[in-house]
């Protein structure tokens, strides 16, 4: 087994590794469609009654959680009910999310290692593992060494199974672009799971540099821009934070078109009642889809003569522009070709 230490030297030159080498095929192996995730819902696994309505939740991304949603005195009931679960995916039938998500504990919590040692238990994997509190190339050498450990090279590789982390203090946030290009370096050269979002975490975030939490969030202003930015220059997701009024649903659709408007894909939402003002929020309005896909359709006629860069509506068109028309039909297509 390779120490977290020499992953994390190599996550930081980027130069191959020899536990890397038998992963290369695996490595390029092609992944799963589009994941809406506009609105992300915490289920804490302590809750078997929580658990029992999940199912049926009408929400993009379902999170079984095990991190700051269960006490510490009901960690270890969460990883058994959660690894229960995972085994009874089968016989549950189809679920009403597009994605089920399992958040462990953070690596500083060193509670990490024996949630992912349960939850490994079980035959099933989830669709996605979200990954609290990554502040360092060095803890993200970490998760892989303890998955690696627990899952064996197999099962890592030849999964769907997606990795969203959570962006959490001022040293992540400084520290994002390394810690999101390790991440891809370690899906390319080692196919471990794919980095497919980011999440802001608000909470620990003000409490890390000593801000007042506000609902409007004055306060996150840099942290909220500067996360999104980085998230887009490496062509992730980006998933904005909690707004913690859950009575405030105007309150809330104001932040939701906000975040929308800078470039954040979703939100994360703390109560079932959160979920269909924010999904709502993050569809593309009619204007918007009808852009692009006449962008798309312009695109390909332009193909067809062999021509490069062209105009479109008065707006010379490049690679990034094409990306975001292509992930704007992706996404309507997902969200309304699966309307559960």
């Amino acid at each position: 087994m390779s120490s977290p230490s020499a992953v994390a030297r190599f996550l930081s030159s980027s130069r191959p590794l020899a536990l890397c080498s038998a992963m290369s095929t695996a490595a390029s192996k092609p992944r799963t469609k589009y994941v809406p995730r506009r609105a992300l819902l915490y289920v804490p696994g302590s809750s078997e009654k929580m658990l029992k309505k999940v199912p049926q939740m009408k929400v993009d991304s379902l999170v079984l959680e095990m991190e700051d949603g269960v006490a510490a005195n009901a960690k270890a009931e969460a990883r058994t009910n959660i690894r229960k679960y995972l085994e009874s995916l089968t016989s549950l039938g189809p679920h009403s999310c597009f994605e089920l998500g399992v958040r462990v504990n953070s690596v500083a919590s060193q509670l990490v290692f024996d949630d992912v040692k349960e939850i490994a238990k079980a035959e099933n994997l989830p669709q996605a593992f979200m990954i609290p509190k990554v502040d360092s190339i060095e803890d993200l050498a970490a998760v892989f060494d303890v998955f690696r450990t627990a899952y064996g090279d197999r099962r890592i590789l030849n999964t769907d199974t997606r990795m969203i982390i959570w962006i959490e203090s001022a040293r992540a946030l400084l520290d994002m672009p390394r810690i999101v290009n390790a991440a891809m370096n370690l899906h390319r050269s080692a196919g471990f799971f794919k980095l497919d979002g980011a999440v802001f975490g608000s909470d620990d975030f003000c409490a890390n540099i000593g801000a007042t939490r506000t609902k409007e969030a004055t306060e996150n202003l840099y942290a909220r821009q500067r996360f999104v930015t980085c998230c887009k220059a490496f062509g992730i997701q980006a998933i904005d934070a909690v707004y913690i009024d859950i009575k405030d649903l105007e309150g809330l659709r104001r932040q939701c078109e906000e975040g929308a408007k800078w470039g954040f894909t979703g939100k994360q939402v703390i109560h079932p009642t959160q979920i269909e003002t924010v999904q709502k929020a993050f569809l593309p309005s009619e204007e918007t889809v009808e852009w692009a896909r006449s962008l798309m359709k312009e695109f390909v006629e332009h193909e067809k003569l062999g021509k490069g860069a062209f105009t479109f509506r008065g707006h010379m068109i490049d690679r990034p522009l094409l990306l975001q028309a292509m992930n704007i039909v992706k996404m309507l297509e997902r969200v309304n070709g699966s309307q559960k």
